[in-house]
């Protein structure tokens, strides 16, 4: 019997529905043949054990019979290919449980296979964004948040801009991310711009980014 782990959502990757006023504008998910490339370094690790077959064939090949070199050599291959495998599996999985949300408010990224979390990022608390371009139109867009904000890197891993601390929660191998990036810029100066007005007796200000589970 099947089950949808995310049916308890009452829109598809947000935890709950937008206030009044909110509208989404975008919704998508990492290319996962992209993600497995860019974000768990396949290609890297495959020519990392044709290397360790080649430096295997390469040092026995002067000492021993040659089927049995090959046959020294295969296992370091049929390694390889496990390995690569299973980086391909945890690229479709994280693909797959990913949905990232841009609105005229904030971009939203419900993330994670085991453990799922929700980031929310309103425009008027992103510092900066950086758009990576790929082939093919794909790219990522990284968001950078306040220092008082503090993300886990290893918490909203692959979802992040590479090799940076603090962590900068990202759109990761999303298609058509020049449009994507374009749009959340259009959104955000709007939102920016837009007069804020306070009730009487209330206090005015915006949310921080918000991790939930």
């Amino acid at each position: 019997m099947s089950h949808d782990d995310f049916a308890v959502e009452p829109v598809k990757g947000l935890p709950e529905r937008p206030p009044e006023g909110e509208q989404i504008l975008w919704q998508g998910r990492p290319d996962w043949w992209a993600l497995s490339k860019d974000a768990l370094n396949l290609w890297w690790v495959m020519g990392y054990f044709v290397l360790l077959g080649a430096w295997r064939f390469v040092s026995l090949v002067d000492q021993r019979p040659l089927m049995e070199v090959i046959a020294l050599t295969v296992p370091f291959l049929i390694a390889g290919l496990i390995v690569c495998a299973l980086l391909m599996i945890v690229a479709y999985v994280q693909a797959r449980t990913t949905v990232y949300t841009v609105t005229n408010r904030r971009v939203a990224m419900r993330i994670g296979a085991a453990l799922t979390v929700t980031l929310n990022l309103p425009y008027t608390q992103i510092v900066n964004a950086s758009l990576q371009m790929r082939r093919g139109g794909r790219g990522t867009i990284a968001f950078e948040v306040p220092d008082d904000v503090k993300l886990g890197y290893l918490t909203c891993w692959p979802h992040v801009r590479p090799w940076r601390v603090p962590a900068q929660p990202a759109l990761r191998c999303i298609p058509e991310a020049e449009k994507i990036a374009t749009m959340i810029s259009d959104a955000a100066e709007a939102r920016i711009a837009a007069p804020v007005i306070a009730r009487k007796g209330s206090t005015a200000g915006a949310p921080a980014p918000v991790a939930a589970e």
